[in-house]
């Protein structure tokens, strides 16, 4: 049998979680919604739409962290996964704009959303590519599998397993596909 007070308590440590845990993954769906919006901003090179996106979630998610602390929210997926495509976002971002990946400014981000974020970004390079050939800036192909190559070079290091593993892996495919795109491009103009 259950001590009562015992049983009281776990009731209410409970029902405290799983309230947090609702705000938390609401607010964490909003940012993946935004950080979406910043990555179809970039592609479109709408930088002011994306930079204001940015801001704001930024800003959301230093709220989170002040009113749930860092080591709650990294218990969520639906955290882990609003960040990493916020950082996704955030490094395309930082990539077009020819600025160096380094951390965020005052949040504390956990090393699997960088990752995750950067590996995804690789992907997002592709579609860049390829919109800025269709634009006939072919020098640019050439400029943004340099940029992936040299990112790659670095990730490889990290010896990636599991979940980091499967992005890295995706990332290495979609070096490939920019490495077709520039073998191609320079076939045509010759």
């Amino acid at each position: 049998m259950i001590e009562p007070k015992f049983l009281e308590q776990l009731k209410k440590d409970y029902k405290a979680n799983e309230s947090e845990r609702r705000q938390i993954i609401s607010a964490s769906n909003n940012i993946l919604f935004e950080a979406k919006k910043i990555i179809f901003a970039l592609q479109r090179e709408d930088f002011k739409i994306a930079e204001e996106k940015i801001k704001d979630i930024e800003s959301s998610l230093k709220n989170l962290e002040k009113h749930f602390g860092q080591g709650r929210l990294n218990r969520e997926g639906a955290y882990k996964a609003g960040v990493e495509e916020y950082l996704e976002g955030k490094t395309l971002y930082l990539v077009i704009k020819n600025k160096k990946i380094e951390a965020v400014s005052g949040l504390s981000l956990d090393y699997e959303g960088y990752l995750g974020g950067i590996c995804d970004m690789i992907g997002e390079l592709v579609r860049y590519a390829t919109n800025q050939a269709a634009k006939g800036k072919f020098g640019a192909v050439t400029k943004i599998k340099k940029i992936a190559e040299d990112t790659m070079s670095q990730l490889i290091d990290f010896d990636m397993t599991g979940y980091l593993r499967t992005k890295y892996d995706q990332a290495r495919g979609h070096l490939r596909k920019l490495e077709q795109m520039a073998y191609e491009i320079k076939l045509r103009n010759k």
